[in-house]
């Protein structure tokens, strides 16, 4: 699904935040990414989006180098990604529903079809009694079930999270959680950054940890009991 060979990035001319990075993550796999605060996470996160280029080395997406390929390509394979970004970058001026609803039009499915999908994933997240609602008046734990279920509404082949249980409380955060895992095994390769720890403890799935701008990949911890 995702594959970087000796790929590298830097914000214009400053430091390198990444370097020499060599992981290949397959379909059906699922990673936790930590890191400090300030160790490159979202930079990673946003290179497997491909909305940022590595400044060195090769990075495939679905099997396909992206590196060199124009903008058109990239948003078409963006298509197949779910994202969770940490600011949610839910649009102020659609409802719960049609922000849910975007990514499923944007790919042309039925109207009859989005409303069953996206009915669904909302009543999952525990949604389902705001449809109409603005995001604007939505309480940050809210908004960010709302984020979560545009990511995954279209099942995509590639959910990253950055932080996606960081507003909710823990009974939610596990339901979500699950959700993924979910994901994970209709065969999407999911990425999850974090900062608790607790969470990497109590669900046994792989962790790639930066530091340094390098990454390492750690294997499955066991389930904290």
């Amino acid at each position: 699904m995702i594959s970087f060979d000796n790929a590298g990035f830097r914000y214009g001319g400053g430091r390198e935040i990444l370097h020499g990075v060599n992981i290949t993550l397959e379909a059906g796999s699922f990673h936790f990414l930590t890191g400090a605060s300030g160790a490159g996470k979202s930079t990673l996160l946003n290179l497997m989006h491909l909305s940022l280029r590595p400044t060195q080395g090769c990075l495939s997406v679905f099997g396909e180098e992206t590196t060199a390929q124009p903008r058109r390509k990239l948003a078409r394979l963006r298509r197949k990604i779910g994202v969770v970004f940490q600011d949610f970058r839910l649009l102020a001026h659609l409802s719960v529903f049609d922000n849910v609803a975007l990514p499923l039009r944007l790919a042309g499915e039925r109207e009859r079809d989005i409303k069953r999908d996206v009915t669904e994933i909302l009543e999952w997240v525990g949604l389902g009694d705001i449809l109409d609602a603005a995001p604007q008046g939505l309480a940050g734990g809210e908004q960010q079930r709302v984020a979560i279920a545009r990511a995954v509404v279209t099942r995509p082949g590639i959910l990253l999270a950055d932080e996606p249980t960081g507003s909710l409380d823990e009974i939610t955060g596990h339901r979500i959680m699950r959700l993924f895992e979910e994901l994970n095994r209709l065969g999407a390769a999911v990425v999850i950054a974090t900062h608790n720890p607790a969470l990497v403890r109590q669900f046994p799935h792989a962790r790639l940890d930066l530091a340094d701008g390098r990454l390492v990949r750690f294997p499955v911890a066991e389930r904290e009991a």
